[in-house]
Formats: C-alpha cells, sequence, structure tokens
C-alpha cells in the first residue's frame, strides 16, 4: 500500500479511531487537527499515529485500573502527543537498512480529474478572496495552469503535493504580511490558551509547529481560503 492510500483519509481516521478508543463522541478542536496536521508533514504514517493513540489509551486504562483516584478523563488528542511521537521514532529505528518499497501505479481516488477538480474549486475560491487580492489571484492562476497540465499527463503525486505545498506557503506569508495585527494577536492568544494543559508534554518544536498551524487554519477558516494540498480533496 502506497503513502498516498494510508494517508487519503488520514484526518478522519485518527479521529475516529481516537473517539473509539475514549468511548465516547468528542469533536476534534482546531488544536487538534493542526496537531495532526504537524504529523501529516512530519511523514508520520497513519499506522504510526493510530499504535501512539493505541499505547496512549493503554497506558490510561491500566492507570484507571490502578488507581484509587478519579483518573482525569482525556478530552484532546493532544494527549496522545508523547506516545505518538516515541512509537515514530521507534519506527525509524525499525526501518534503518530497509530498502524503499518500488514505485506504484497512481493510487485509486487520484486520478487526474479529481485532482484537477479540487484544485481548480482552490482556485476560484482564492479568486474571490477579500484579503491579499493579488497575491491570490496569482495563485488562483497558477493553480488553473497546474490542473490543466494535470488533464494532459498526471504527475508524480509526491513532486506535485511539494508544489502544493509551496504555494501554501506563499499563501500564508501573504496573508500573514495583510492581515490586522489584532486578529494574529487574538488568534496567537487563542492558541496560547488551548496548548497551556499540553506544554509539558511536548517540545518547544513541536509547540512552535502547533501554534503556527492553529494560527494559518484559523486565518484560512477567518477568510474562507481553501487547502491546497490533495489531502483536502473532497472524498466522492
Amino acid at each position: 500500500m502506497t503513502r498516498y492510500q494510508n494517508y487519503f483519509n488520514y484526518f478522519t481516521e485518527i479521529e475516529e479511531h481516537f473517539q473509539r478508543r475514549r468511548g465516547s463522541l468528542l469533536l476534534l478542536s482546531t488544536l487538534d487537527w493542526a496537531l495532526i496536521e504537524t504529523w501529516r508533514e512530519a511523514g508520520i504514517p497513519l499506522e504510526i499515529v493510530l499504535r501512539g493513540i493505541d499505547e496512549a489509551f493503554d497506558k490510561y486504562d491500566a492507570r484507571q485500573r490502578t488507581s484509587s483516584r478519579r483518573v482525569r478523563q482525556v478530552n484532546g488528542l493532544a494527549w496522545c502527543a508523547q506516545a505518538i511521537m516515541e512509537a515514530a521514532e521507534q519506527q525509524k529505528e525499525a526501518a534503518i537498512g530497509i530498502a524503499p518499497a518500488a514505485k506504484s501505479e497512481p493510487d485509486p481516488g487520484f486520478e487526474s480529474q479529481r485532482i484537477a477538480d479540487h484544485l481548480r474549486t482552490a482556485a476560484q475560491a482564492l479568486s474571490a478572496a477579500t484579503i491579499a487580492p493579488e497575491a491570490c489571484e496569482s495563485l488562483a492562476f497558477r493553480l488553473q495552469t497546474i490542473a490543466d497540465e494535470i488533464l494532459v499527463q498526471l504527475p508524480n503525486l509526491e513532486d506535485l503535493e511539494r508544489q502544493l505545498t509551496v504555494l501554501e506557503e506563499k499563501l500564508f506569508a501573504s496573508l500573514t504580511t495583510c492581515v490586522p495585527e489584532d486578529l494574529l494577536i487574538r488568534l496567537k492568544a487563542e492558541a496560547a490558551r488551548e496548548l497551556a494543559a499540553y506544554r509539558a508534554r511536548m517540545s518547544a518544536v513541536q509547540l512552535r509547529q502547533i501554534e503556527q498551524q492553529f494560527v494559518h487554519k484559523r486565518l484560512l477558516e477567518h477568510y474562507s481560503l481553501p487547502r491546497l494540498s490533495l489531502f483536502y480533496m473532497r472524498q466522492a
């Protein structure tokens, strides 16, 4: 199974697995989604994230059985972050010396037409942007061009994803320059409040990455702007 088949439902599978282990429905917060985004960008495979969630809840369940006091309920995915990072490190060590898998055919769900439609929908949203209009229009034109090229020949998906990541970084840079200062301050303060309960469980690098993802996600929501990554394609 290829990287894209593994990751096609990356976000929803993590959310559903977390809810199953928790034993009750809990919608993930913006902080939780930002955290998943950092795992995705770090290239942590879906199965490793799920394994980390299981290990975190196994320890939680064991503590519940042996503790005479009521154990506080898990109320956020960030509670599992340390176990997931440990599982990722174990996976890296185990993978040393293993030859890379042979390249496979394009994955089901990533056909040329679906990708082109995804990019054109994103381009339309950018063209209607009320913030950084020149930058957004330039990005929209680039996405339309890529969509046309994809219908002629489907590129390597890894290369395409890297290209979309660069365009998304340009979008975030333009937004950060143009948005009101008070909005950025408010979003950073919101991120700090959300992260407060988990600071002891994460490294400074993780905290900075999650805060950045949190602010980016909230900015896109605020201005009704799209994500460009293939992982955000609407499922059929």
